[in-house]
């Protein structure tokens, strides 16, 4: 009787806590909850003052993932995964003592970049993502703090112990990773967000208005059909078209600074090259679809660019663009 009445209360816990055609579940109905609370919101506030300060220069960009195109974190956490998960393998195995201890060990080496890369791009989200970012880093600090401690209990011949803690380090560490999973799939945490720019927008040419309106080097909010686009007219009389939302986290570019070619988003400082929309400096990993534009009879067309030109793409493979002019220390022996 209990053998079959167990499975049935099994499934119905499931069932209420995973998202269902009723409704949304108790999993997610918590999430919702932290999303929206503002408890520990000054915790947060001091915690991103203190990452934003850390004086990383180029280094930030590369715990961003710019040099990868997509966020590096995702990356780096699969090495203390999956070793702490063969770690987890080899504790049901007789005889294995050594290399689960050695696995533990490579786990916790590995989790030290894996953590400074997602507090880098921890710091750089919007107010609900930081909610659940700090309930997803306490979650695998807590696992951390189990498999060092499993770790500890392995050296000292303890290792019945170490194993327990191991598996309850690597339940921390399960939850962690599906808080992560909230944040990136359910809230977009270092997601594209100029991903559908490509979608929106109908071939062909799109008026945008009168040239001899546009302002000299300050942006300009325009749209092509549903997208809105940033517009920049330079001062040698060449005017620029990029989508508008930030790929990063879709902050206004049309309420950026224009420096040296490039436009900066006001909300977290990424920079896009006006003439191609390269993502110049981070966080932002992806570029902002760019448009070529032309003048008929005063009016500015722009049409989406769809490759790139044989210029942009020598610049790009040789690396000697930044933001819009040659980059010295690139050329010099060239």
């Amino acid at each position: 009787m209990v053998t079959q009445e167990f499975p049935r209360r099994a499934l119905a816990l499931a069932r209420a806590a995973l998202p269902s055609a009723e409704g949304p579940g108790r999993v997610l109905a918590v999430m919702e909850r932290v999303e929206n609370s503002d408890r520990y919101d000054r915790v947060a506030d001091v915690l991103r003052r203190a990452v934003r300060g850390l004086p990383l220069g180029r280094a930030r960009d590369a715990l961003h993932g710019r040099w990868l195109g997509h966020p590096v974190h995702p990356l780096l956490v699969q090495l203390p995964i999956g070793a702490w998960l063969s770690a987890a393998a080899l504790d049901l195995l007789p005889g294995e003592r050594r290399a689960a201890r050695f696995l533990i060990g490579v786990g916790l080496v590995g989790a030290l970049p894996s953590a400074v890369s997602g507090w880098t791009d921890w710091a750089e989200l919007r107010r609900p993502q930081l909610r659940v970012g700090l309930v997803h880093a306490a979650a695998n600090i807590t696992g951390v703090a189990l498999y060092t401690a499993s770790f500890s209990a392995r050296c000292r011949g303890r290792h019945w112990r170490g194993k327990a803690w191991a598996f309850c380090g690597l339940a921390a560490i399960g939850t962690g990773g599906a808080i992560g999973g909230h944040l990136a799939y359910r809230q977009s945490a270092g997601a594209n967000h100029a991903e559908e720019v490509a979608d929106l927008v109908e071939p062909g040419w799109h008026d945008l208005g009168e040239v001899a309106s546009l302002p000299e080097d300050r942006p300009r909010q325009g749209r092509v059909g549903e997208v809105p686009v940033v517009i920049v007219r330079g001062a040698d009389g060449e005017v620029r078209v990029l989508a508008a939302r930030c790929s990063h986290m879709g902050g206004p570019l049309a309420e950026g600074t224009v420096v040296d070619g490039c436009v900066r988003c006001p909300w977290h400082g990424s920079t896009f090259r006006l003439s191609d929309g390269w993502n110049v400096t981070g966080p932002a990993t992806a570029p902002q679809p760019a448009f070529e534009t032309r003048t008929v009879e005063g009016r500015l067309e722009a049409r989406l660019r769809t490759g790139l030109t044989e210029g942009t793409a020598e610049s790009w493979a040789d690396g000697r663009v930044l933001g819009g002019r040659p980059d010295p220390e690139r050329t010099a022996g060239s």
